[in-house]
């Protein structure tokens, strides 16, 4: 395991990654927000220019840094870059608020939550309403779900929340920010997968602070829409047409309560990556970020995906005639709540993992079985 002392992250790394955390990003909201306010792939975009030659942004707002953009063999290292949401979709006349997930939001984490209703005339506050203990009734009592869970704004009527601007169609997202538990674990909502695009942001900067020079044209993508369907991955895998694809996004770590390892495999958080097995992952270009991690000294672990692995290595893979791709996941607790939690240990192994595997491509590699 890396010491504290040999981390790849500097000072203003972590000042990047509280700002990346708290800032909101959901699912088809990532570049604008409704009253105009900076979203988290705006603040992503301004933080990679640094580091990178070019950058763009295509029509559904995933974001693209590039390093040697004149080099036409291309390798992309990617992660997503939306968090999981509400939308407003129903509004009685008393002022209450009912919700549609916009991604894979959780109803069992939502009552007593406070959230941010985006409007155009600014955020609106507001609670997730829950009966008291001592109203509900032993035997008889409700779980939540999106037939009761309601927001409250604090208002008398529909029409005072028109005023407000809240309608139909709002993005709701929650409002907790990101910490550092016992200097080991940060913990926050979004860091799936923000933590993704921070940890390919990082890898850009050790490039460029490294004067590393890299044989090919390397696309350092930051994708939208993964939540609700690998949108995002689709529409930009089609569009830079890569040799090869890594990929970064969170895993489960199974070590917590109530975690069953014969169905999620043995993953523990500060034990480094995960590397997946699977029929979307290219077994060479696994073989060569395995190789890579023992080489440096990078611990890594093991998981399966027996059909599809559920993140954007599936949309690369089989785009067009097909993408070398694979996946190096970060092992995160508590997926899709607002104390999603990682080791800090492990981010850092991810970022080194992803540079060393960049360092170890060869111009023009295949990476052809046969």
């Amino acid at each position: 395991m890396a010491s504290k002392s040999s981390s790849v992250l500097t000072p203003q790394s972590h000042d990047f990654l509280r700002s990346y955390i708290n800032i909101p990003s959901p699912t088809g909201f990532e570049c604008k927000l409704p009253d105009g306010s900076k979203t988290g792939q705006q603040l992503w975009v301004e933080y990679i220019k640094q580091y990178v030659d070019e950058t763009f942004v295509d029509t559904y707002g995933t974001a693209v840094g590039i390093i040697n953009p004149k080099e036409e063999y291309k390798i992309v290292i990617e992660a997503h870059a939306d968090e999981i949401s509400w939308y407003v979709h129903y509004i009685t006349k008393e002022g209450f608020i009912y919700l549609r997930r916009n991604g894979g939001s959780d109803h069992q984490i939502a009552p007593s939550k406070r959230v941010n209703i985006h409007t155009k005339k600014g955020i609106v506050k507001a609670v997730f309403g829950w009966p008291a203990i001592h109203v509900r009734e032993p035997g008889k009592e409700e779980n939540p779900s999106l037939k009761n869970l309601f927001l409250d704004c604090g208002v008398k009527s529909d029409k005072e929340l028109e005023k407000l601007g809240v309608h139909v169609g709002c993005v709701v997202t929650y409002e907790d920010e990101f910490m550092v538990l016992n200097d080991n674990f940060y913990v926050g909502r979004a860091l799936d997968n923000r933590m993704g695009g921070f940890m390919i942001a990082q890898v850009a900067r050790m490039i460029k602070e490294k004067k590393t020079k890299l044989p090919f044209g390397l696309y350092i993508v930051n994708s939208v829409q993964e939540e609700v369907g690998l949108n995002g991955a689709r529409m930009i895998a089609s569009r830079i047409k890569p040799a090869a694809a890594i990929i970064t996004d969170v895993t489960h770590d199974t070590h917590t309560p109530m975690m069953n390892k014969v169905s999620h495999g043995d993953i523990a958080c500060g034990k480094g990556p995960a590397l997946t097995y699977g029929p979307a992952v290219h077994n060479n270009l696994l073989d060569q970020i395995i190789n890579t991690a023992n080489k440096n000294k990078i611990p890594f672990q093991r998981e399966v995906a027996s059909r599809s692995t559920g993140t954007d290595t599936d949309a690369f893979a089989f785009s067009g005639s097909g993408i070398a791709s694979a996946l190096i996941s970060l092992p995160l607790r508590y997926m899709h709540t607002t104390v999603e939690s990682v080791h800090r240990n492990d981010v850092d192994s991810v970022i080194k993992l992803i540079y060393e595997t960049l360092r170890s491509i060869k111009k023009n590699q295949k990476f052809n079985y046969l």
